[in-house]
């Protein structure tokens, strides 16, 4: 690093350090803009592939209601993609290029998505637990030091309250109904919890880009700080209507007043990354399928802006 690059460095870091927010025309060390389009884009992706799973239950709603607010949810993922790939574009990097990434399997997506959606209490775990594990995280990252990305999340985060609690509202009703009900919502608890865990990443020694997020306030909080925070939210919901918590080691320190789990199965994790999950292949098939079918609505809309625009000259 030469004289003029650590400078310039030393001013970007006093500006974070004093909690200022960066903007797209702002001056950034390259790794600082790397490293957020890998976070950012890969934010956007899930968002996107995590439609798939529970599109696949709209026809199978048990009843208007549950379909009406279950399009409702999708429909919000949707717009948190857009408002997130757009947010990255800021960046520099075009919303092809992102797209391309995901399916060349350079840019990756959350690992929870690639586990399957069996049945209607599915569908309330990943409401409950994956959403809820996203709200906690992307809580603190409404004050993420990148202006764009911290305003895309203000709203993001309203609305994703509202995903969690119909993920509970399901889970509470099937813990109050028949036994096989009870069962079929213990069954995705089991499932789902571990995996919900595994969303904010390996333990902070283990997590090669920590570092660097916290240093430049792009995290605010480490890996293991959220997912404590997830635990300590989650598990007295999970006891108040009667769900079991699968993890025979979990307990409540009363000292600290958090609770203290079994340990993670970070092969598992790793392994579904590296594409091995159950779905892997069926998510990014899907993908791909639809973004080339959808290719004449993307031109399609090209060219009616470029007419529109042609008009104002």
């Amino acid at each position: 690093m030469n004289l003029l690059q650590e400078v310039t460095s030393d001013v970007f870091q006093d500006k974070i350090d004093q909690g200022e927010y960066i903007e797209p025309k702002d001056t950034m060390p390259e790794d600082y803009r790397k490293h957020l389009i890998r976070q950012m884009s890969q934010h956007a992706h899930s968002e996107v592939i995590g439609m798939q799973p529970e599109g696949n239950w709209i026809t199978r709603a048990p009843s208007l209601r549950a379909k009406q607010i279950l399009l409702a949810k999708i429909q919000d993922e949707g717009g948190h993609g857009l408002y997130l790939y757009s947010a990255t574009e800021t960046l520099g990097i075009s919303r092809s290029e992102m797209i391309e990434q995901l399916h060349s399997g350079k840019a990756k997506y959350s690992s929870i998505f690639n586990y399957p959606a069996l049945n209607w209490a599915d569908i309330g775990a990943i409401g409950w637990l994956v959403d809820g594990a996203a709200i906690v995280n992307q809580v603190s990252l409404q004050r993420t030091s990148y202006g764009p990305y911290s305003r895309a999340m203000v709203r993001i985060c309203k609305e994703e309250s509202f995903h969690q609690r119909q993920g509970y509202e399901i889970m509470t009703r099937m813990m109050r109904g028949t036994k096989e009900q009870q069962q079929m919502a213990q069954d995705a608890m089991n499932r789902w919890w571990w995996p919900s865990l595994m969303m904010f990443g390996p333990h902070d020694n283990d997590s090669p880009n920590s570092n660097n997020a916290i240093k430049w306030k792009i995290k605010r909080e480490s890996n293991d700080e959220l997912r404590q925070k997830f635990i300590d939210k989650t598990i007295p919901q999970a006891l108040l209507i009667g769900l079991t918590i699968p993890d025979e080691f979990y307990k409540l320190d009363e000292k600290t007043g958090h609770y203290t789990i079994g340990k993670i199965n970070w092969d598992e994790f790793h392994n579904v990354i590296k594409g091995n999950g159950p779905c892997n292949k069926q998510r990014l098939k899907h993908h791909k399928k639809y973004h080339q079918e959808g290719a004449w609505v993307r031109e399609a809309a090209e060219a009616y802006s470029k007419k529109q625009k042609s008009k104002l000259k």
